[in-house]
């Protein structure tokens, strides 16, 4: 009995870990890394609106989402922090990402109060060479440690399943050889409750196991078919946003217009990858991607693991609505190219419909449905397996010591023989 709560208590604090611990995170610092790749991106949209009056609710809108998404940087660092409480090396990381935060704040202030893009090219940089790469080694760090739990608790299984069979079929054994003795002893052929005990024993030995593989699956589900996608997913929403960034960057930034073209379509890459494209080619050569085996990148460690009702049909409307905002990419280079700077801004900025800033809204909708999806599935899958961690082994031994009484009276009339 002892052996069953205790695999019992140790399955409890594993769900404990993951859920309370592990997995929340991941989330912040995904969280943060996205919210710094937005920040960033309305900064740059603020100062491409500038003071053209056509441009005026570009502008308000930028401002008022960049404050958005700064109160919710800060939140997360200081999840982080807490979380990394007693952790030296997490402590480090998440104070080196403060730090920066504060240095890129007073950057971003200074590049729109004086309206310059040499000093916005500072602040971005600083956001490029630090900030970024301390969150993406945050979100790295905390899924290791999330993956070093979840190996953990699978092993805490396995340890739990091969003590419950060796503990049953040594209980059977005895209890076998218990009523062979009665029979031979006794001249019975059957003792009712040393039976009746068997039986007791034999059944809770095979639903331990099942309720040992059901954790299991329950730790799968929410490891490596949900979170898993939770985590493409967000990394991908990220990276979607800094893409978002690198347009209003070559609008911006005209001198250095072919280097945010790359920076665009290395991160249209990260997110699903067309082979061989060139900026001018990669959307169309996203008519060829499906949501299958096949697809790699973000967006593509998504489509291997489709695994829930609905997330099919959500990963094909995010790949269509990816689609339709990589167009929408190339109807602004397209004006750019062509001189008509303004239309360019105008369309890339717009969120009327057919715009590319509405069309972006749309994928990403479409993207959070599925991360919603995901995570639903996730917060399923623990809280089952968290609600049967004690009380399986708590019930088996419960059957164990039920079993014991049945010996004790099916022996009492034998010992009653004696007197």
């Amino acid at each position: 009995m002892a052996v069953l709560v205790t695999g019992g208590l140790a399955a409890d604090a594993s769900w404990d870990a993951v859920r309370d611990h592990s997995a929340p995170r991941v989330t912040s610092a995904t969280g943060l890394y996205f919210a710094l790749n937005d920040m960033d991106a309305q900064i740059a949209n603020q100062l491409l609106a500038g003071r053209t009056a056509s441009l005026a609710r570009t502008r308000s809108d930028a401002a008022r989402v960049y404050e958005q998404r700064r109160v919710e940087a800060a939140g997360y660092l200081r999840d982080l922090a807490g979380a990394a409480a007693g952790d030296p090396e997490g402590e480090r990381a998440v104070a080196a990402a403060i730090a920066d935060f504060g240095a890129y704040e007073e950057l971003a202030a200074r590049a729109l109060a004086l309206g310059r893009i040499a000093e916005y090219r500072n602040a971005t940089r600083l956001m490029r060479t630090r900030l970024l790469p301390e969150a993406d080694a945050l979100v790295t760090g905390n899924d290791r440690a999330f993956e070093h739990t979840y190996r953990d608790a699978l092993a805490r299984e396995a340890r739990s399943r091969d003590a419950l069979l060796a503990s049953g079929l040594a209980l059977l054994a005895v209890l076998v050889a218990l009523q062979i003795h009665l029979a031979g002893r006794f001249r019975r052929v059957i003792n009712p409750g040393a039976a009746a005990a068997t039986l007791l024993v034999l059944a809770a030995t095979v639903a331990g196991a099942a309720g040992v593989g059901a954790q299991r699956h329950d730790l799968d589900v929410a490891r490596r078919d949900a979170f898993d996608s939770v985590l493409a997913l967000t990394r991908a929403r990220a990276v979607a946003y800094d893409a978002n960034a690198d347009e209003s960057r070559y609008l911006l930034d005209r001198a250095h217009a072919g280097a945010q073209e790359a920076a665009f379509l290395g991160k249209s890459q990260r997110l699903l990858r067309v082979p061989d494209a060139t900026i001018d080619t990669y959307a169309a050569g996203l008519d060829a991607v499906r949501v299958d085996d096949r697809a790699t990148g973000f967006l593509g460690d998504e489509f291997r693991n489709i695994t829930f009702p609905g997330e099919r049909a959500a990963a094909a409307r995010v790949l269509d609505r990816y689609r339709v905002y990589q167009r929408d990419d190339r109807t602004i280079r397209a004006l750019a190219r062509s001189g008509r700077h303004t239309e360019a801004v105008a369309y890339g900025t717009g969120y009327a419909p057919g715009e590319s800033n509405h069309d972006f809204a749309a994928f990403d909708a479409a993207l959070r449905d599925l991360i919603a999806i995901n995570m639903s599935a996730y917060k399923h899958a623990s809280a089952d397996g968290a609600r049967a961690a004690l009380p399986l082994p708590l019930g088996l031994a419960g059957g164990v010591a039920v079993a014991a009484g049945l010996v004790l009276f099916g022996l009492r009339p034998r010992l009653a023989e004696f007197r």
